[in-house]
């Protein structure tokens, strides 16, 4: 027997908001047990703000893109994205102003 699982638009925003709540709770819970963990406030928000958008983006990939050849693309260039900003906000592999260090 064969099912086709569809998830509605409605409850894909809902596991995106959860998934980004979830991985945002990793830092704060890892801040409690050590101190090589050390994220602001600002940290949070900006890290929030990245994976919502890139999920949000995601989302707007799905509801708008019926070819599946280009989704993937725009999920690759999507990742690929958030993977460079993350990477230089982190560590500064750019050199701009906002690199972390």
């Amino acid at each position: 027997m064969k099912t086709n699982f569809q998830i509605s638009p409605n409850q894909r925003l809902s596991v995106i908001v959860t998934v980004v709540g979830i991985i945002l709770l990793i830092p704060m819970i890892a801040m409690q047990f050590t101190d090589e963990v050390k994220w602001t406030i600002s940290d949070f928000i900006v890290a929030g703000i990245l994976l919502l958008g890139t999920g949000l983006a995601i989302e707007f990939v799905l509801r708008t893109i019926r070819s599946t050849q280009i989704r993937l693309l725009l999920f690759g260039f999507i990742l690929f994205v958030l993977f460079l900003v993350w990477a230089e906000l982190a560590v500064g592999i750019f050199g701009t102003p906002w690199a972390g260090n």
